[in-house]
């Protein structure tokens, strides 16, 4: 019997992570074209660098349901992924992640199907040879094929945001990694 009850509440746990976020339907998430979003989105907000998108502080506690919540930074050293990148923009702003947070296209953010939340990860457009930090702070991509969903402000540094989709490694970043990216961006950004 107690083998029957975890196995319907893993079930239910695992419906719930396969579940879009409120107010997006399956089918807007895996037809949505991010090459298209481009012609959609505004332009960028005020940030000079891409430095100026990662969040202000390096306390991980947010606010959510009035509560305080504090998320400590998962290592991830040993993750290494290549594949397609895409990016999601405007369509996508303001609604909330699978982490509670709010989508912002202007934060250096990006979705990923098996990486905790709260995870950093350095991303290379393999095209280029541009490089970034991203917070995992969401799940995706809905669309076969693609690796990760990147937000605009991370695909405007990767310079991939006219095509909308791009080869990219993804370097998973230690604890130690990820608290110094934060705090160099910190510091570029006074």
């Amino acid at each position: 019997m107690r083998a029957r009850v975890l196995a319907v509440a893993g079930s239910v746990a695992l419906v719930a992570c396969a579940t879009p976020p409120n107010g997006v339907s399956t089918s807007d998430a895996i037809h949505t074209n991010p090459a298209s979003a481009v012609a959609h989105a505004d332009a960028p907000n005020a940030f000079a660098s891409a430095a100026d998108a990662l969040p202000a502080s390096p306390d991980l506690s947010s606010k959510l349901g009035g509560k305080t919540l504090t998320a400590s930074i998962p290592d991830v050293s040993t993750f290494s992924q290549k594949g397609r990148a895409s990016w999601y923009g405007g369509h996508f702003n303001g609604r909330k992640t699978a982490n509670g947070e709010r989508y912002d296209m202007n934060a250096m953010t990006a979705a990923h199907r098996t990486l905790p939340m709260s995870a950093f990860v350095r991303v290379t457009n393999e095209s280029n040879g541009k490089s970034i930090v991203v917070k995992i702070n969401d799940r995706g991509p809905f669309h076969r094929g693609r690796i990760i969903d990147l937000s605009r402000a991370a695909a405007l540094a990767l310079g991939m945001q006219h095509s909308g989709t791009s080869n990219v490694k993804i370097q998973g970043l230690s604890t130690a990694e990820a608290t110094a990216a934060q705090s160099e961006s910190l510091a570029s950004a006074n």
